[in-house]
Order: structure tokens, then sequence, then C-alpha cells
């Protein structure tokens, strides 16, 4: 069997190393394309490949349509909205991601971001500390609960919503509970978004929540940038000259957004989150191990298309 490992932004030589170590391993042929500038050589590489191992790649159905002999998908990292379940689905290829393997390296980007901001970006003038300032986190998964974490290290009163979590998983952290996202909100200095963009979330962020932020108040979002509501940021912004807002993932309206509000709006120049030398290694050899146990055993632990 052959494994792809299909990159535009590789991984690092000691991921790609122990990627070989582990696919070559177990007896599998382990096949390379990194920095592919057209889709044409990610479908021609795709066409005999039993397993794909992917990082921000797309897999679109048109890949998937190459894909003659593809058995599974593995996103390396946490969010997989860069790959048509449908179409793999319906072709019967299991598709994973990679959970936890980068959280480490998001959670120690939000605390540098809230940091960042406090200090108007590392500029003359006076700031402010995080340290007594309330931390709302908008998801509790892998990454939200890091940043709890690190967020009561700080001194920070710490505040989640998430549906999906039960009430005693905040309890045993020591993270109070807010009743709907709407007081989570109202109530945080800062916010830390970790929602994926799914038919429900995109969008779901805009103007109506933001404005009920305190005063001073900055969203941090390291998750993804079809959630905000852009038209719903700037008319906040405009409206609020004390709202700040920092991603990890630049808006549409970026430049529109820095040439109107300045130091009061940031954007990384790509999506760093993940980029870490330990987060690349960890979710390559993660990435590496799943095919394996999937092709040899058929564990599908953490197949994302049920």
């Amino acid at each position: 069997m052959k494994i792809l490992v299909a990159t535009e932004k590789p991984f690092a030589k000691a991921a790609v190393d122990g990627i070989r170590e582990i696919i070559e391993g177990a007896g599998y042929e382990l096949a390379l394309l990194e920095k592919y500038a057209d889709k044409a050589d990610l479908l021609a590489a795709v066409k005999d490949a039993d397993g794909l191992i992917i990082r921000s790649d797309k897999v679109t159905a048109e890949v998937v349509a190459a894909a003659e002999k593809l058995k599974i998908v593995v996103r390396a990292g946490a969010g997989y909205d860069n790959v048509d379940l449908a179409a793999c689905t319906a072709k019967g290829i299991v598709v994973m991601n990679t959970p936890g393997q980068n959280s480490n390296a998001v959670a120690e980007l939000v605390v540098g971001m809230m940091v960042f901001m406090a200090r108007n970006q590392f500029t003359p003038g006076t700031g402010s500390e995080i340290s007594g300032k309330r931390l709302g986190i908008q998801a509790y998964g892998n990454v939200g609960r890091i940043v709890a974490r690190y967020g009561k290290a700080l001194g920070m009163k710490v505040c989640a919503f998430d549906p999906f979590v039960p009430a005693d998983v905040f309890k045993a952290d020591g993270v109070e509970v807010a009743d709907s996202v709407e007081k989570l909100y109202a109530s945080s200095d800062f916010l830390s978004l970790h929602i994926p963009a799914t038919d429900q979330t995109r969008k779901s962020i805009g103007y109506k929540l933001l404005i009920s932020m305190p005063k001073g108040a900055t969203l941090v979002n390291t998750a993804r940038k079809e959630v905000i509501d852009e038209a719903g940021l700037m008319q906040a912004l405009e409206e609020r000259p004390d709202l700040k807002y920092i991603t990890d993932i630049a808006a549409d309206a970026q430049p529109q957004l820095a040439e109107k509000f300045g130091k009061r709006v940031f954007a990384t120049a790509k999506k760093m989150g993940a980029e870490t030398a330990e987060a690349n290694v960890n979710a390559g050899l993660a990435a590496a191990n799943q095919v394996v146990d999937f092709l040899k055993n058929g564990n599908r632990r953490f197949q994302v298309n049920k």
C-alpha cells in the first residue's frame, strides 16, 4: 500500500523522518508531495494512494474522484473543513483528524495575543494587565481547556460556554459556566474563540454579541474566519472605540479593518496557531500512526465522517 503525504506547507524534517519510520516500518510505501503549486500535481499523486496525510491542503470532490484506491484521509490538526466529507463518505473513504496534537501551541498563542493587545501591540503608551480580568472561552475542547488553565495561572477569572460539555467537567477544572453565549460575551474582558466553522456557526459572531462586551474588551480568534460576521464586527468596532479584535486568520476585510481601526485590530501574517516545532512533529506522527492503525487494525477512533 502507498501512503501519500501531500503538503503545500511541508512538515518539518523531524516530522517527515518520523512519519517515514512509522509508514515504512509498517511495510507500506511512503510518497511525498511537498510545496506543490498546481492542483494537477495533487490529482496525479493521489491516483494510486491508499492513504493520504494532509495539513491545510484541500481535499475537494475533484481530489476524491481522482483517488482510485484511497481508503483514508488524515488531516494533521484539529480542524477538517478543508476536506469534503460528503464526497469522502460517498466513496467509502474514512476521514480523521488528530485532536489535541496542536492544542498547547494554539493555547500559548492565545495567551500571547491577549498580552500583545493589552500592551498596545508593544508600542509606547500605558497598557493594562490581564491578571484579574475576566476570560471567556467559547467552546471547551482540547484548546479551550488549556487556555482556561493558563488563564487561571495568570490570575484571570475564567468562564466558559459549551453546550456539549457536562457541567461536572467545568466544575472539576474550577471554571465558571455561562448559561448562554450571550452572557459569556457580556461578562468577558477577553473572549477566546474556539468554535469550528459549520452551517450553524458561520457568521454567528457579530454585532449583537460584540456590542454587549464590557468596556475595553478584546475578542481573540484562533478558530476560523468564517465564524465572524465581518459586517457586524466592523459596525461594532465603529460604534465602540474601546473594542479590540485580534485574529490568527485574517478577515476578508482585513485591509479595511486595519485602515479604519489601526492598533485596535491585528491579524497574523498567516495562520500560526500550530506553527511550533513540537506541534508540527506531534501532529505528523499522530497522523501516520492513525493511518497505519486503520489500515492494519481497522481502528476508526478519530473518524469525523461517521
